[in-house]
């Protein structure tokens, strides 16, 4: 991931003390961070989720690409320094090989994440309670797609986009 931070160059450093919270789940900043040192925790509803200390590594990508609040809060357990865009989306625009890193990362995700799905829709496949219900979440996770599809005016201009 040493390579991402080759490419980010442009962005602002920033440095925060341990304990210090650079992204708060429920809120908006537009912010994205990439780690160049240190240690984080993400954690969500309270619950740790990982810890992070691989330089490289993207936070706040989800709340940035899809214009909504932080689904994680990360915080420093170290002190730590990040790479931190003034302008994140105009950022990963101006920036398409992290743009498509980011893209494959979150395709992992949702692999790793429907892969588990449905190992657990087996084991539970014909029960009447909420466990019976994966069906509906795999089909909406897998099939959910906008058809609403503009590109935003700043990349109309764009031929990399």
């Amino acid at each position: 991931m040493l390579s991402i931070l080759d490419h980010c160059g442009d962005a602002p450093i920033e440095r925060y003390a341990p304990d210090a919270v650079l992204i708060e789940e429920g809120q908006w900043s537009g912010r994205l961070f990439v780690l160049m040192d240190g240690e984080l925790e993400v954690s969500r509803q309270g619950t740790l989720v990982a810890r992070v200390s691989e330089a490289g590594a993207i936070f706040g990508e989800m709340s940035v690409l899809l214009d909504l609040p932080h689904t994680a809060t990360v915080r420093a357990r170290t002190p730590v320094t990040v790479r931190a865009p003034e302008d994140a989306s105009l950022f990963l625009r101006q920036h398409p090989e992290i743009a498509f890193h980011l893209a494959r990362l979150l395709a992992q995700r949702l692999n790793a994440a429907t892969t588990y799905l449905v190992d657990v829709k087996r084991q539970y496949e014909g029960h009447g309670d909420h466990l019976g219900m994966l069906g509906e979440v795999l089909e909406a996770l897998t099939m959910q797609q906008r058809r609403d599809f503009t590109p935003g005016p700043e990349r109309t201009d764009d031929p990399r986009m």
